[in-house]
């Protein structure tokens, strides 16, 4: 469904640009999953979509047509569920939706229709007559959800929707945006929370400095990588254990233990073997692919971003 090719953007008197030939697509019935640390990108690119920055290079293309000619022609084909609460806290959870659904244009019966559909998918109609400011965290992430659904958009831009609530809420609002990819929607997802990406992407970009450092299912972009070791072991000073590690492999020293991305012509066995032999006692060893969240801090280094 939506197609951005080779988009860069500067803001006015920045240094460097804050996207540079970034390229992906987004598909109908699929969750694009978009990571990036602070810095990377990530809103400006959510920006464009949403209508707030104009293409400076590049495109931008809906099923193969203009993004500022369908937002004319049909603004409510692309909705935003942003971090922030967009809503007014004053107004019952009823009140908002009948107020956004007079923005998105609907009347009478549709906007009734709408407005009950988007309260049930919410799961929000005890809370109906609530002012929005009474909510919960996690009934105000719902109110941003349902709000966001209420024209029946085809593709759905979600930024960081789960920020500040409870482990249930957070599941349910991921299982509901998993749904609505089933049921044909393209949906866009950024969050900082690696397993949430790992739960409902069926894709994954990673963006860092403006640009694209890789894209793929989870599946494609782990298997390139090396295979991690991680091991609890004593019986040797730290330092000569990290040592011994590092001739297999890159060595992260972490509090679960120290973790191998072992090189392609190791394998376990030796490492272990090796320890063996320098008087090493291994109590625990857990060998598979790395996960997402290893990737990303390879991709994008572990320094700290502002």
């Amino acid at each position: 469904m939506l197609s951005i090719e080779h988009l860069g953007y500067r803001y006015p008197r920045a240094d460097s640009a804050a996207l540079e030939d970034v390229s992906l697509t987004a598909q109908r019935g699929h969750v694009l999953g978009l990571l990036g640390p602070n810095g990377a990108g990530k809103t400006t690119l959510i920006s464009h979509l949403a209508g707030l920055l104009p293409v400076q290079q590049g495109q931008i293309l809906v099923d193969g047509a203009p993004l500022s000619d369908v937002r004319s022609a049909t603004p409510t084909r692309i909705a935003v569920a942003p971090q922030e609460y967009a809503f007014y806290p004053m107004l019952t959870v009823a009140e908002n939706l009948a107020c956004f659904a007079a923005a998105g244009r609907l009347s009478g019966a549709r906007r009734d229709e709408r407005i009950a559909a988007c309260l049930a998918f919410a799961q929000l109609e005890r809370y109906e007559h609530t002012r929005a400011e009474k909510l919960s965290g996690g009934l105000k992430r719902r109110l941003n959800l349902a709000i966001a659904l209420l024209p029946e958009p085809e593709l759905l831009l979600f930024d960081e929707p789960t920020v500040g609530v409870d482990p249930q809420s957070r599941a349910f609002i991921l299982e509901a945006i998993r749904s609505l990819a089933r049921k044909g929607a393209a949906v866009i997802y950024t969050s900082h929370y690696m397993e949430e990406i790992e739960a409902i992407a069926d894709r994954v970009v990673i963006l860092d400095h403006g640009r694209m450092l890789c894209a793929g299912s989870l599946d494609e972009l782990l298997a390139q990588h090396e295979p991690v070791l991680v091991l609890a072991a004593d019986g040797l000073p730290r330092e000569s254990l990290l040592a011994l590690l590092a001739k297999h492999g890159a060595v992260l020293d972490s509090s679960a233990g120290p973790r191998v991305s072992l090189r392609l012509k190791s394998r376990p066995a030796e490492v272990l073997a090796a320890l063996d032999a320098a008087g090493a006692t291994v109590h625990s060893a857990e060998f598979g692919r790395g996960n997402l969240e290893q990737l990303f801090m390879s991709l994008t280094r572990r320094s700290l971003r502002d």
